[in-house]
């Protein structure tokens, strides 16, 4: 029964539609982790009913990223709301792990680092060039340093979180619900001058 329902979700969702609200546990219920840890190469599962940032009684969003898992979660509150599969830097091109905020937002961006290449809904989390964006996505690390994201997943994020929003970027394995101990990382401290940037 559970095979059905989540072949059934992932029907859905590789049509690049908003799912039903599977995240609340319960008997014969997928949950938006279990999805994903199914998701082929671009694709995407999203629960989320609350589509902008702006709401003002809307839980505040976090992202996190797992390297290992290939995969996107998104978070509201501390319920996992939203996955996608990923690819992010490949060897020698690594994407870097810590405690993000997103610094800048365009819709259609081109980079200056990589031929002009397209960068469609850029989240941006480095000033040297480390981004969220739409783009090829394998499912295996095959980029220059950003993390990319299927294009109607990278749509719906960028819909949904703003200047300022927390991305995490781990090495670790990531799970239901938000583990605020990923927030505490050594190299949350390397990040800090970046996060004072927005203030000024």
């Amino acid at each position: 029964m559970k095979a059905l329902a989540l072949a059934a979700l992932l029907g859905v969702t590789t049509l690049g539609f908003a799912a039903p609200a599977i995240a609340e546990e319960g008997p014969g219920t997928v949950t938006v982790a279990q999805a994903a840890a199914a998701l082929a190469p671009n694709r995407f599962v999203w629960t989320d009913s609350q589509m902008t940032a702006v709401d003002p009684v809307a839980q505040p969003v976090t992202v996190v990223v797992s390297l290992p898992m290939q995969r996107a979660y998104v978070y509201r509150g501390d319920a996992m709301i939203a996955a996608a599969s990923v690819s992010t830097g490949k060897d020698g091109k690594d994407t870097p792990t810590g405690v993000f905020p997103i610094l800048q937002k365009r819709e259609m961006h081109r980079s200056n680092l990589y031929n002009d290449a397209p960068m469609p809904f850029m989240q941006r989390l480095t000033w040297d060039g480390v981004a969220l964006h739409a783009g090829n996505n394998p499912g295996f690390p095959d980029s220059h340093g950003c993390i990319r994201l299927p294009t109607a997943f990278a749509k719906k994020l960028f819909a949904v979180t703003s200047v300022g929003t927390t991305v995490i970027v781990t090495d670790q394995m990531v799970g239901d619900h938000f583990d605020p101990a990923l927030l505490e990382t050594e190299t949350m401290q390397a990040n800090q001058t970046q996060m004072a940037s927005l203030e000024r």
